[in-house]
């Protein structure tokens, strides 16, 4: 089933809100872009509901001064999951991350999400995300 163009539209709207959210440490904002029953996959594990993934974004920009943050959609990544409601896709990101008293680096990584919708309102409904290169493993 071919996804509509209006649908690509509306799901680059979301991307662009997101990333709007992220260079405003605004928290509440990207958390409502997420479905209530939301699924995040962060590097320190699972979180469930919009209430959790907004209070790891309000500790993440509290933790981290990180700016340009940018994220992009493969265009040939969108797939329908089931019905024309779900819809999955992927693509990369990255910013420039500074803890309190550090230098700033650069940090990117990959991401994966399905977006549902909601009435008329696409929402993130599971989202996970890597960081590459992957740190070197030490023992």
């Amino acid at each position: 089933m071919k996804i509509d163009p209006q649908t690509i539209e509306q799901l680059n709207a979301i991307n662009k809100k997101y990333i709007d959210a992220a260079n405003n440490h605004d928290a509440a904002a990207r958390a409502a872009l997420y479905t209530e029953d939301a699924v995040f996959v962060t590097h320190s594990g699972p979180l469930y509901g919009r209430q959790a993934i907004e209070k790891f974004y309000a500790d993440e920009f509290k933790a981290w001064h990180d700016k340009n943050f940018d994220r992009t959609i493969d265009p040939n990544s969108y797939r329908i999951i089931g019905t024309a409601d779900n819809v999955a896709a992927n693509g990369g990101w990255g910013f420039t991350a500074q803890a309190e008293g550090g230098e700033p680096f650069p940090i990117k990584g990959c991401w994966s999400a399905i977006h549902t919708r909601e009435g008329d309102v696409w929402k993130i409904c599971m989202l996970t995300w890597n960081i590459t290169p992957a740190p070197a493993q030490t023992k």
